[in-house]
């Protein structure tokens, strides 16, 4: 894959994985207006493939499928604001616009969750009342991992009893 086709892959994927095109006219349509965004932004030029892909990278790590809508969430939302951005007075790029809105709509809980994640790195964890805090909820925290190993071994092991091949 070319990097210039990156963009159509990611914004493919997206929409494919939320279910929101099931016509192929209107992914047709879509990559049209994208290759008149990519013109828009000379995306053939060299420069493009440096450093590798941006965003394709980041999705192989994230594999279930809350996790993904957590990263694609983020991602709708840089393409939104690098739309906004731009010349919107384009029907193409308006009409990439509606449909990431669209999308974004479907994704409520994605940002709020890369937020909560975001704060967490920003902890100071040698700041003592910091440091109080997490000995005070590390009971409750274990809690939770060991009901949710316990709920995985759970599952798995119905799936295991269900499943006589």
């Amino acid at each position: 894959m070319t990097c210039q086709t990156y963009s159509l892959f990611v914004l493919s994927v997206i929409m494919i994985y939320f279910g929101r095109f099931g016509n192929s006219l209107i992914l047709a349509q879509l990559q049209n207006d994208i290759d008149q965004l990519k013109a828009d932004f000379n995306s053939s030029h060299s420069d493009v493939a440096d450093g590798g892909p941006i965003f394709t990278d980041k999705l192989t790590n994230w594999t279930e499928r809350n996790e993904k809508r957590i990263i694609l969430s983020q991602i709708v939302s840089m393409y939104l604001e690098m739309l906004e951005k731009t010349d919107t007075s384009k029907a193409h790029v308006r009409h990439i616009s509606e449909e990431l809105c669209t999308l974004k709509r479907s994704l409520p809980d994605g940002l709020k969750k890369m937020n909560d994640l975001m704060d967490l790195t920003k902890l100071q964890m040698s700041d003592l009342k910091i440091q109080r805090k997490a000995v005070n909820e590390l009971f409750s925290v274990l809690q939770k991992l060991v009901e949710t190993s316990t709920s995985l071994k759970r599952k798995r092991s119905e799936s295991q009893r269900r499943c006589k091949c």
